[in-house]
């Protein structure tokens, strides 16, 4: 790798740093998982932007003979950057199953680069950098509304006393809620006595379409009247 590098070098950096965290992130936004794309973009982006001012110092001088004063470039972006990894994880919160502020954590590490960048006095690539955090930040998340997430919930129902159908009632809900473009990864039953089904509990997981509330499924209310249904739980 040469030392100098040009604009068009880092374009295609920028590009391809950005189309990587892209497919990445789809990925994650896919399967339901807090970091999305905004999210891998930014920190992808930021990692990339960190090595390009590395790339863009290197010519200048590290010691002189009469000097004991090294410049180490690559501690600078690390020793800045691993820093505000603790802001950052101040910004995220836990609530049950999900986490919010990931994007404010990785909007704060991008930010940190930007001042990199700027106070290096890679005037053109921090303006460069910044629309690219405007672009994730805002056409990105209209883009998200579109991707599928996936989301998981627990079904009990509990059958009244003197409803005997047995295996024939189990194998007619399992099918239904196949049928409600729902799939089941764990199915638990309970007979008491031996031929009356008492109850039945299902590990469903479902898609919905972007910043959607994960809730249950609509289709699923159909349940609530059916013959036999004593009690009706959900949990997600």
């Amino acid at each position: 790798m040469t030392v100098g590098i040009t604009w068009q070098q880092i374009a295609l950096r920028l590009i391809l740093a950005s189309l990587a965290g892209l497919v990445i992130g789809y990925n994650r936004d896919e399967h339901g998982r807090p970091a999305g794309m905004r999210t891998v973009m930014l920190v992808t982006l930021t990692a990339t932007l960190a090595m390009l001012q590395v790339n863009l110092l290197l010519p200048l001088r590290g010691k002189v003979y009469d000097s004991f004063n090294v410049m180490d470039l690559m501690r600078l972006p690390l020793g800045i950057l691993s820093g505000i990894g603790f802001i950052g994880a101040g910004a995220i919160i836990k609530r049950k199953n999900d986490a919010v502020g990931v994007t404010t954590a990785a909007t704060l590490w991008y930010s940190t680069m930007l001042g990199l960048l700027f106070g290096g006095g890679q005037l053109w690539l921090g303006s460069a950098a910044t629309i690219l955090a405007l672009i994730v930040l805002g056409v990105m998340r209209h883009v998200e509304d579109f991707v599928p997430r996936a989301h998981r919930g627990t079904l009990t129902l509990r059958f009244a006393d003197d409803y005997f159908q047995g295996q024939e009632l189990e194998r007619e809900i399992l099918k239904l809620i196949q049928a409600l473009h729902c799939d089941i990864h764990g199915v638990s039953v309970r007979y008491e006595p031996a031929k009356r089904l008492d109850m039945l509990r299902c590990e469903l997981k479902w898609k919905a379409k972007g910043r959607q509330a994960a809730g249950m499924p609509h289709a699923l209310e159909q349940l609530r009247s059916m013959t036999g249904v004593r009690e009706f739980l959900w949990k997600e």
